[in-house]
């Protein structure tokens, strides 16, 4: 099975000979997959080199000629060091694109946390309009990168990972999947975190809820959730890829009308300064389905 990086890279590639509107902008990583593209379409596939800065104001300034840019390079590079570019040359000059990242919180541990973003989508939260997808297998990259190509002029955040589920999903974009149905609680795990969330929970009376677009947060659907189970109060446990609690908000704020309580579990704020494997940091983090299962039912009532 392919990556969703490859599965990005042949897709957008593919996307190119159709649709002249479209451009991709690269920073160095990511390059090669682009290869054929960039012979083909020389003025529409552009690297720019290491100047992530520059990266976001040439995608932004391909947005104000009435192109659709696609923007690639890692998590920490095309989010976090350029974020003003983002805020203002995106959201103040009124103009979209699709910022496609890699890597994310723990994907290259030996790259070092310079190579890791864990804040990449409370960051984008703090702005106006961003759809961020989640992924959680290459066949689910495509349809949600599908989707943001064809989302007119909208920002949209696809956030890859080399971090995947063992099966696709039939995932809708912008919609939660009900994976499973229980009476305990509800347990909303977000893209890669599924299958582990899946054996945390073997035994467990919960709903699971399945997570690949963020935002929007799909509050329509853990409302009919947490109406399924027992009259009163119902806990809600968010399973996240990155920063824990970038969600309860939005969890808390479907709920308002209703006794509720959100765990949120994901990425700590204190660095794990080790290297090692995606599981090793899963384990780290408190994320692999041991960890989970003690975490998830001390929380439920």
């Amino acid at each position: 099975m392919d990556t969703m990086r490859e599965r990005f890279a042949s897709v957008v590639s593919r996307l190119l000979d159709d649709d002249p509107r479209l451009a991709v902008v690269l920073a160095e990583i990511g390059k090669d997959g682009f290869t054929a593209a960039a012979r083909a379409h020389p003025d529409r596939v552009i690297n720019v080199g290491i100047r992530e800065q520059l990266l976001v104001g040439v995608g932004g300034g391909l947005a104000l000629t009435g192109m659709r840019p696609i923007l690639h390079t890692f998590a920490s590079f095309l989010v976090e060091r350029p974020f003003e570019q983002v805020k203002l040359d995106f959201g103040h000059q009124g103009v979209g694109g699709v910022l496609v990242s890699a890597a994310g919180s723990y994907d290259w541990p030996a790259g070092g946390y310079t190579h890791m973003a864990p804040g990449d989508v409370a960051l984008l939260d703090t702005l106006d309009g961003w759809t961020i997808h989640v992924p959680g297998h290459p066949d689910e990259a495509e349809t949600l990168l599908r989707d943001a190509v064809a989302a007119g002029d909208d920002s949209v955040y696809v956030r890859l990972s080399a971090h995947a589920n063992s099966a696709l999903r039939d995932i809708a974009p912008g919609r939660f999947l009900t994976v499973r149905e229980g009476r305990g609680g509800v347990v909303i795990a977000v893209g890669p975190m599924l299958d582990g969330v899946l054996t945390a929970v073997e035994g467990l009376d919960v709903t699971v809820l399945y997570a690949t677009t963020v935002r929007p947060f799909d509050g329509r659907t853990l409302r009919a959730a947490a109406g399924a189970g027992a009259a009163g109060a119902v806990d809600v446990v968010l399973v996240e890829p990155y920063l824990a609690g970038t969600s309860t908000a939005a969890a808390n704020d479907a709920l308002a009308d209703r006794p509720h309580r959100v765990l949120g579990l994901g990425i700590p704020r204190r660095e794990l300064r080790r290297y090692g494997t995606i599981d090793e940091h899963l384990a780290g983090r408190g994320l692999d389905p041991a960890s989970l299962r003690e975490r998830i039912s001390g929380f439920l009532r």
